[in-house]
């Protein structure tokens, strides 16, 4: 099991290498991000952990895994994607909560599209097409974004209405001033001085 990487660690703006060959080392990473996931969640009561993409792990490949059942903490399983490529994104951009496993604390609601069409490599290199909506489109289209380098925080970069932490109950409450939040927590975005 490895340790997540968060905030302003620089390998997660990174854009990750496609993956040539799918071997043991593949294989180990996979099983590593899954690991880390479910040690994640152990350690956060009131969270899933949905998904998580290479790069939180430090290592710029594109995989991501995904949680098969996002609403059932006891189902364990994942599937990995990789390669990953959205083909298309289709209706209404609708916004929600997000969080991060590499964005310790924060949350934010984002504007996503309602679904999306995915194609990627499948643990044994076949090939899959995804048709996702609602919270498996917007799990999809975060941890894509992650092998791009790009990070949930910064769909909403300046909305200061958009910002949220979780309380000691695992209820949201939003961030009361954005630019002191920002000023006492430059991780979030450390070249704003």
């Amino acid at each position: 099991m490895k340790t997540i990487i968060t905030t302003p660690d620089p390998r997660l703006r990174l854009k990750s290498a496609k993956v040539r060959e799918i071997t043991d080392e593949t294989r180990e990473i996979i099983g590593d991000m899954v690991a880390s996931s479910l040690e994640w969640e152990k350690q956060h009561p009131y969270e899933l952990s949905a998904a998580m993409a290479a790069p939180q792990l430090g290592i710029n490949q594109r995989i991501i895994v995904v949680r098969d059942d996002l609403e059932d903490k006891t189902n364990n399983h994942f599937t990995a994607l990789i390669n990953p490529e959205v083909i298309r994104t289709e209706g209404k951009p609708e916004t929600d909560f997000e969080g991060c496993l590499s964005v310790p604390e924060i949350y934010g609601r984002v504007s996503r599209p309602r679904k999306v069409k995915v194609k990627a490599l499948l643990e044994d290199g076949s090939e899959v097409r995804l048709k996702a909506e609602g919270f498996l489109a917007r799990t999809l289209l975060h941890e894509i974004d992650h092998l791009d380098g790009i990070l949930f925080i910064d769909h909403i970069r300046g909305q200061k209405d958009a910002f949220y932490r979780m309380n000691n109950k695992g209820d949201l409450d939003p961030v009361q001033d954005y630019n002191t939040e920002i000023a006492n927590n430059r991780n979030l975005f450390p070249e704003e001085d």
